[in-house]
């Protein structure tokens, strides 16, 4: 399996905390945001990742070079100019063109959610993406969807004046590579404004069970530095090991 892992994002709402740091190299017990989409990755048997960068890349550049072994790949992707989510895909189309399916990560969440369950309801309903959802406190500020009773997404609304649900986007996705050729050509193409919407009626949601936690703002951050502490108690934590390929656009 192959997976973007999108952490381009400048972390307006977390400083003065990512006035030097991008939001994906925020401490979280004792550890970077990253370090923990590794190690779920690795946990699962997400083999390669594609990672875009933008605020201060260099720290995340100097984080990976120090990784040893191989048992995640993954290329970095900079972008001196932003290209939105959906515009770092449609760069890298490559990457996952011939794949089956491909996970789409947005590293700004703490999440051990279960992969390979995603992954089984993906297949087994055959859609063209399968989006995992949470329920929000704050749907006007997330991605809104609503479900059929077979889990089909037949609404989806980016940040909702008048949300008609509390089931939000996760930024955990699996996609078929049909997917890329709904993206649109733009200077800055996001996937909740100019892509989900399009795939209404071919798009399923699946609620996550485990722990997510957006890290957007400081009371969330602070949030998950009290909620992940119960997860690392109870679980094992596997180490991370990889290896590092750089890549300039």
């Amino acid at each position: 399996m192959k997976a973007f892992l999108l952490a381009a994002g400048v972390g307006k709402r977390l400083r003065p905390l990512t006035n030097d740091l991008p939001k994906c190299m925020v401490p979280i017990a004792g550890k970077p945001l990253l370090h923990y989409w590794f190690s779920l990755c690795k946990r699962y048997g997400i083999k390669e990742l594609l990672i875009n960068l933008h605020h201060h890349p260099e720290v995340v550049e100097a984080y990976l070079q120090k990784l040893e072994n191989h048992s995640v790949k993954f290329k970095i992707f900079p972008e001196d100019r932003l290209l939105g989510s959906a515009g770092t895909i449609a760069a890298n189309s490559g990457f996952v063109r011939k794949e089956r399916d491909f996970f789409i990560l947005y590293a700004d969440n703490l999440t051990n959610v279960n992969f390979k369950s995603l992954l089984r309801f993906h297949r087994a309903h055959d859609g063209l993406v399968t989006m995992g959802l949470f329920h929000t406190s704050v749907p006007e500020q997330c991605g809104v969807v609503e479900l059929d009773c077979r889990g089909l997404i037949t609404s989806f609304v980016e940040k909702p004046v008048h949300p008609q649900s509390d089931l939000a986007n996760a930024g955990v996705l699996v996609a078929s590579p049909d997917l890329l050729s709904y993206i649109p050509r733009g200077a800055e193409v996001d996937l909740g404004h100019h892509v989900l919407p399009k795939v209404v009626g071919r798009m399923y949601g699946y609620v996550i069970q485990e722990y997510l936690q957006d890290i957007g703002t400081m009371q969330s951050y602070l949030n998950a530095l009290r909620g992940w502490r119960g997860i690392i108690e109870s679980t094992a934590e596997d180490e991370v090991q990889c290896g590092w390929e750089g890549r300039r656009p």
